[in-house]
């Protein structure tokens, strides 16, 4: 009788990716199967850290997503969007100590969370394969004299909160596999340990203890027998169950080599030369302490997988491993107490990770164009999105907080974005006179929201495009109004009336700094869409009274398209990103009244006049664009783009 076929996946979402065990699983199956695609889902809690994604930082088939498998809604999406056919669920809370001073947590995490992703599995019926990753803690403790270890088919008798927890999402797994059909696998593990490994656990915290000539705080009397087996080793057991595991079915990973917990503390005392008598120290047991965990690994091992790091071997390399990386989790002095608590441990990831994160993901999307966009539910955000769709360009939506710096680099790990479009920022509402009486807001928006994204960007070499603001100045004495000088990108802002005006000006100069920018004056912005109440067309047709004064503006539906031919030409610093030209309000109107509205009739009124309806006065003037004129000769000048762009395609016949 022949073998079966091994199962081959498309698409894998692994949860809890950053942790110990899967991360070693991940960066296994990203190198060895490139025609995988790898989902690593992680909400980065206290013992997980990016750090140990590291290897397939650069991979194309990898994909990182900041998540928490208790969100319905995103893990539903989430299985849609990315295709997936198959999860190795390994997130969980895990370490026993924990679980007597926060057990609830562990139900939420371990129970709620597992039966989150059944019940989309559920929804979506396109799961292949549903690998869940228990623990050998649930069948209790083993008897100290048997020689024969405790079968799959063994009763579940869990002793402590966090196996309990194990053992009840145990129970849904197979309710799901029994009662929808859902394909599924459970694996049982004994110990695992290795480089990467949070030190709460009992190798990495005695190595480090030992590291800093600290003392061995053993539980009881250390005559708890526990199985090790090497990271690598494991890895490779997910490997085989992945591929050759039957649906239904329970594989133990195991190891028949046991060893007391003193006998551990006295091996790591061997490696560092250190007198075992003196430097271990007898601490107060848990609760209750399971004696032994001892499993028959038989069924794995006739799919084929063979335990291959002997115990000293293993040992060795961990302990090289935390010599070569002592700061690799930062503050861990929590996690070394005798009996660590959650709320002792700050988590673990940070800035630098992320930001190395970022730096492999980009460097793994190849050469295509993907823009990452803030602003959707702007008007040009909102823009710049439907002519990516219409030109085939790949590009996603920010959904971080600006000021966020945590949220934009998540945006960017998710993304992978070969360049990020800001059209993001507080412009009022309906107009700039919010801004006046909201002045906090606009400050963290436009000032150290677009200053933020720069910066990580940055740190990255990715380039921002930039959409910002011309109304920065007014017509002077060097720039009289109709003597056709504009103002030049390399020119001071003059207008500071209003408080819009102030943060867009200040913004625009702290930009200078940064070589990674390319800034886009937009004024006064017009568009086809004369439905639109932010189209400058728009508004002067809704006002009872409009003043006469020449302007530089900008015609998007062909400007847009300009800025993303700007981003491919990798344009950077200060652009006016207006038509050439100017054009006066009552021009416009009289447009209007010719293509649109023969009936059509306005009022004018002045400055002055004008200032007793509105809180901020308004900027006036005209820019020059000889800079973009000479880059893209076919722009067109103000008036005849309105006419082709706007008034065309609008006219009434």
């Amino acid at each position: 009788m022949s073998e079966p076929t091994p199962y081959v996946p498309k698409n894998i979402l692994i949860t809890g990716a950053a942790g110990f065990i899967p991360s070693h699983v991940t960066n296994r199956l990203t190198k060895l199967y490139p025609d995988y695609r790898i989902v690593a889902l992680d909400k980065l809690d206290y013992c997980s850290s990016l750090k140990n994604l590291g290897p397939s930082y650069s991979s194309p088939n990898f994909k990182f997503v900041k998540a928490d498998i208790t969100s319905a809604d995103l893990i539903n999406h989430l299985l849609v969007e990315e295709k997936i056919d198959t999860i190795m669920h390994f997130a969980a809370q895990t370490h026993v100590d924990n679980s007597f001073g926060n057990s609830f947590e562990f139900t939420i995490n371990n129970i709620y969370g597992t039966h989150v992703l059944l019940e989309a599995c559920k929804l979506t019926k396109s799961i292949k394969r549903f690998i869940h990753v228990s623990t050998d803690e649930v069948y209790g403790e083993t008897d100290l004299e048997t020689d024969i270890g405790n079968p799959e088919a063994s009763q579940l008798l869990p002793t402590n909160p966090y196996s309990a927890t194990k053992a009840g999402a145990e129970m849904l797994v197979m309710a799901y596999h029994r009662s929808y059909g859902l394909p599924t696998i459970t694996t049982r593990g004994n110990n695992v340990y290795g480089p990467n490994q949070f030190p709460e656990k009992l190798i990495p915290k005695f190595i480090i203890l030992a590291m800093k000539g600290e003392r061995l705080p053993i539980h009881g009397d250390g005559s708890n027998v526990r199985s090790y087996l090497y990271s690598d080793d494991v890895a490779e057991a997910f490997d085989v169950i992945l591929h050759k595991g039957v649906i239904g079915h329970v594989y133990n990973i195991g190891t028949k080599k046991e060893r007391r917990v003193l006998d551990v503390a006295e091996d790591i005392c061997k490696l560092f030369g250190l007198n075992a008598q003196e430097v271990i120290k007898f601490v107060q047991d848990r609760p209750f302490n399971d004696q032994r965990y001892f499993l028959d690994d038989q069924k794995l091992k006739k799919l084929g997988w063979r335990e291959q790091t002997s115990w000293e071997e293993g040992l060795k390399m961990t302990l090289e491993w935390y010599t070569k990386n002592p700061d690799w989790w930062g503050d861990i002095t929590g996690a070394l107490h005798p009996h660590p608590r959650i709320s002792n441990i700050m988590p673990s990831h940070d800035e630098g990770c992320l930001l190395q994160l970022i730096k492999g993901s980009k460097k793994g999307c190849g050469s295509d164009l993907k823009f990452l966009i803030y602003g959707r539910s702007g008007w040009i955000g909102g823009l710049l999105g439907k002519i990516c769709e219409e030109r085939g360009i790949a590009y996603e939506y920010g959904t971080g907080r600006l000021q966020d710096r945590n949220s934009l680099m998540h945006d960017m790990i998710r993304v992978r974005p070969t360049h990020v479009f800001n059209a993001a920022g507080v412009t009022g509402r309906p107009n700039v006179d919010w801004c006046e009486s909201h002045k906090v807001e606009t400050i963290r928006t436009n000032v150290v929201g677009t200053l933020t994204l720069a910066d990580i960007c940055r740190e990255v070499d990715i380039l921002v495009m930039n959409f910002a603001t011309g109304c920065i100045f007014e017509y002077d004495e060097r720039h009289p109004l109709g003597s056709g000088i504009g103002f030049k990108e390399e020119d001071k802002p003059n207008f500071t009336g209003s408080f819009y005006s102030k943060t867009k000006a200040m913004v625009e100069e702290l930009l200078k700094e940064y070589e990674n920018v390319c800034t886009l004056r937009v004024r006064m912005p017009i568009s086809s869409d004369l439905c639109n109440p932010r189209n400058f067309i728009t508004k002067i047709t809704r006002y009872d009274k409009v003043v006469n004064i020449p302007n530089s503006m900008t015609v998007l539906d062909e400007l847009l398209p300009i800025s993303i031919e700007m981003a491919k030409r990798n344009c950077r610093g200060i652009w006016n990103f207006t038509n050439p030209g100017v054009v006066s309000h009552n021009e416009i109107l009289e447009m209007y009244r010719e293509y649109i509205d023969p009936n059509f009739k306005w009022q004018n009124f002045n400055l002055q006049e004008q200032a007793k309806v509105i809180v901020a006065p308004r900027s006036n003037n005209e820019l020059d664009t000889t800079k973009l004129k000479n880059e893209f000769p076919e722009l067109l000048s103000i008036k005849d783009s309105i006419i082709k762009y706007v008034f065309g395609p609008n006219r009434k016949t």
